[in-house]
């Protein structure tokens, strides 16, 4: 598997692509279902079950192994919950069974492994600066891993937005956004600043801005639509991320 690559139209389901009988439609589907949730299942394993980095990517590793070899994505069913809760769900099954038969022979060669970042995994985790003793109850738990995957969401979206950026020749609108968008309150520039810094005059800069922001928006719900089971589903997750139904 390979991280990232091109994003499918936005029409297009993980959870419709799963059931075809097109073995690459499935395979893509999987990929990138399994892309969009490597690293909130990652850090939510790590601080939930108290495990060491090297335990939690063995975990995370495994889990999305048993999430294909015994076709759970199959048995989801959009009526009775999200589909981002019932992964999280399979996760805590699929933990609590390795704890509860630790001394099973782990699996061989038919281990998928995925190229995952785990260090930046926990150079995030490290900045949040997250003491799991802190997170009192279960439901602090899952209201952890719902905003995981929610920044988990719009990182790839930004990843989207590069590449989107870069192929119509955008770079200056992109590298305006990360300097104004992503910036932390105290270190963000004016927008005479920044129109200084890159020699344009202000109005570009509020276009090119609004542009890229637009952009950044259609991308997000992209992504979001791919990852969401029904159109009702989608409709619920745009007026909760964005504001706004499609």
């Amino acid at each position: 598997m390979i991280a990232g690559g091109n994003f499918p139209p936005t029409r297009w389901s993980v959870i419709e692509a799963v059931r075809s009988e097109d073995s690459i439609e499935r395979a893509r589907a999987l990929e990138t279902l399994c892309y969009a949730y490597w690293k909130p299942v990652y850090k939510y394993l790590r601080l939930k079950f108290c495990k060491p980095p090297d335990q939690a990517q063995d975990l995370t590793q495994g889990f999305f192994t048993d999430l294909l070899e015994r076709d759970l994505l199959v048995r989801f069913d959009p009526a009775k919950s999200r589909l981002r809760t019932y992964i999280r769900l399979c996760a805590d099954s699929f933990v609590l069974n390795q704890i509860k038969h630790a001394g099973r022979q782990k699996r061989g060669g038919d281990v998928v492994h995925l190229a995952l970042d785990y260090s930046a995994a926990e150079h995030e985790l490290d900045a949040q600066t997250i003491d799991p003793a802190a997170i009192p109850s279960p439901e602090k738990f899952e209201e952890f891993f719902e905003k995981e995957w929610i920044r988990s969401l719009f990182s790839s979206a930004l990843g989207d937005l590069r590449r989107f950026c870069d192929s119509r020749g955008k770079h200056s609108a992109f590298a305006l956004f990360a300097a104004y968008d992503l910036a932390e309150d105290e270190h963000r520039p004016s927008y005479a600043q920044l129109a200084e810094t890159h020699g344009i005059a202000v109005t570009d800069v509020t276009n090119r801005l609004a542009w890229t922001r637009r952009e950044f928006r259609r991308l997000a719900r992209e992504r979001l639509r791919a990852l969401c089971a029904t159109d009702e589903e989608f409709a619920r997750e745009s007026q909760s991320l964005f504001g706004e139904k499609p």
